[in-house]
């Protein structure tokens, strides 16, 4: 058995990895600290966690996952970067693997000692990490899509993205762009001057040796959950659809999450709400191949990616407690 601790326990991405552990045959959950809702039962902050066992449970106060911490102890870091940055030294210190799922370090990674946790990509490091960087969700979008392309890097003059998400990938804490009354009847473009997932992005690529420029256009809309890409990739030479297809199987054949899609049909957020799991379909015109890619962003864009990465982590099946879709 793994005991798992969570800091910043009362957010999103906590709130669903909660809701994933509750059923998790191999794992006991420990302190749940929170700075903001020390003292509160789960199912007061999450309504849909009520009539679960982890319900029932309370939140502790700052500092309380040090204090109860045994070695080989998960830790899963669900707060903001700063916070990360400062704490996780100490939890490894202390022989806890953590799990972070801020960008405190994706970045470099390595000379953090972490490993990046896309683990579509990088599973036989996650496997040995202390400290796995859970990716960013529109990160996550683009290496879903791009990663078979890797062999025709060389062939690749440019890439756009536009990805769409919801608005539950701006956090908890209010913000007046968040609002209900901000966003209702609106998609709206963000971060034109500059997004802070582009270094983590042109990071994964580059080690792909993917090095063609990319523009990418992220957007908000009015949804709770759920990420959609369109991204398109223009080449010098065209490849043939049956390179393409060979590569996208390649790829993702018998992995437990990615589902490749008809070229007619489109990823459906439905399909993948409250799931750790992608769709994916492509279309070559000419020389340019659409990639349309759908996850939820606080599934395979946060918790769900966590619980994969605590799964392979720990060598256990890596869709245990992922399976069932888990509406609630």
């Amino acid at each position: 058995m793994t005991r798992v601790h969570i800091i910043g326990a009362a957010g999103y991405g906590a709130g669903d990895i909660l809701r994933y552990l509750d059923r998790h045959p191999h794992v006991t959950i420990g302190t749940l600290e929170s700075g903001s809702s020390a003292g509160e039962y789960l199912g007061d902050i999450f309504p849909e966690l009520r009539h679960l066992p982890v319900g029932r449970l309370q939140f502790a106060e700052r500092g309380a996952v040090r204090s109860n911490l045994a070695a080989e102890d998960l830790v899963i870091c669900a707060g903001s970067a700063e916070l990360a940055s400062e704490i996780v030294p100490g939890l490894l210190e202390q022989g806890a693997r953590v799990i972070d799922l801020s960008d405190a370090f994706r970045l470099d990674w390595q000379q953090h000692g972490a490993v990046y946790g896309f683990t579509e990509r990088y599973r036989d490091q996650i496997a040995q990490a202390r400290l796995v960087a859970n990716p960013g969700c529109f990160p996550t979008t683009t290496l879903l899509a791009l990663q078979p392309l890797a062999a025709l890097a060389n062939t690749i003059t440019a890439i756009v993205l536009n990805i769409t998400s919801g608005i539950s990938g701006a956090g908890r804490t209010p913000k007046t762009g968040s609002l209900f009354a901000e966003l209702d009847g609106e998609i709206r473009a963000y971060g034109l001057a500059g997004h802070r997932h582009i270094p983590e992005i042109a990071q994964e690529l580059a080690a792909l040796k993917i090095n063609a420029p990319f523009t990418f256009t992220p957007q908000v809309a009015p949804v709770t959950r759920g990420m959609l890409g369109c991204i398109s990739v223009i080449f010098s030479q065209a490849p043939t659809q049956a390179t393409l297809d060979s590569l996208f199987e390649q790829t993702y054949n018998g992995t437990d999450f990615v589902h490749l899609l008809p070229a007619t049909q489109a990823p459906s957020l439905r399909a993948v709400a409250r799931t750790n799991n992608a769709e994916l379909s492509y279309s070559l015109h000419i020389n340019t191949l659409r990639i349309l890619c759908g996850i939820d962003n606080l599934g395979k864009g946060a918790a769900g990616q966590a619980v994969q990465n605590l799964n392979v982590m720990y060598g256990y099946s890596e869709n245990c407690s992922l399976n069932d879709h888990p509406n609630i």
